[in-house]
């Protein structure tokens, strides 16, 4: 499966983005997604996953209330809907994929990235 990130941009403070990961090549029905992201200097950071049949959910505590991660079967793409942006939530932004397996939070066990996109948030 290929993986497409987008939807990153500049935002200020208290702002919304939504990050979409759009999937070719295979349905993402049989995958987990999660959402990384890697601030310079920093290592890759957990930011979200849902598990292959969508029922279930994963945010850190840094996260967790303003950002959601959703599937849209039809379209094969993954939403990071992310609200009440900080500073701190600034970085390249990934999807990553593994197959038929439940959500993970570690990068090392998804095999499949897409190429990331930039989120700025100003302060």
């Amino acid at each position: 499966v290929q993986l497409q990130a987008s939807g990153g941009g500049l935002v200020q403070t208290g702002g919304s983005l939504r990050l979409s990961c759009q999937a070719s090549g295979r349905t993402l029905n049989h995958f987990a997604v999660g959402w990384f992201r890697q601030a310079p200097g920093k290592e890759r950071e957990f930011v979200a996953a849902i598990s292959y049949d969508g029922f279930s959910t994963y945010y850190p505590d840094s996260v967790k209330s303003r950002f959601t991660i959703s599937g849209d079967s039809p379209k094969n793409t993954v939403y990071l809907q992310m609200n009440s942006l900080k500073p701190e939530d600034t970085g390249v932004y990934y999807c990553a994929a593994r197959h038929l397996g439940g959500a993970r939070t570690e990068p090392h066990e998804y095999a499949y990235w897409g190429q990331g996109t930039q989120v700025t948030v100003s302060s």
